[in-house]
């Protein structure tokens, strides 16, 4: 029973990355990938993460058109994943990256620095 949510999350994904792929013709939706789907224990809610390539303008307006074709996407996904009931879903933006873009950054500020071969140290050898 722990894993039920887990597989039905995977087929949410995707299920969701070809509906915003093939099927909504919003303007406002950028290019937006599903990067994960996290479901409540019960099935009854989805919580949808999107990566949107772009700044902060591109992905409110990404983030709007998706709350915006969230009843459609909500019946196109009950009818290509087979639930007793549909899960609501509710889009968040995935920061995963973002965090790890920072990690990554303050690696490198704290890291010792390399000596560059070839320097003054060479020369006074």
């Amino acid at each position: 029973m722990r894993h039920r949510p887990r597989r039905v999350g995977d087929s949410l994904r995707a299920a969701l990355a070809d509906l915003l792929l093939n099927e909504v013709k919003d303007p406002g939706l950028g290019f937006v990938t599903v990067t994960e789907v996290r479901m409540s224990a019960d099935l009854g809610h989805a919580r949808v993460f999107i990566s949107v390539l772009g700044d902060a303008d591109a992905e409110a307006k990404s983030m709007q058109s998706l709350n915006r074709a969230s009843g459609f996407l909500r019946r196109e996904v009950g009818r290509r994943v087979q639930l007793r009931r549909t899960p609501e879903l509710h889009f968040e933006v995935d920061r995963t990256l973002d965090h790890g873009d920072r990690i990554d950054e303050l690696i490198r500020q704290g890291a010792p620095q390399e000596p560059e071969e070839g320097g003054s140290d060479a020369a006074d050898g």
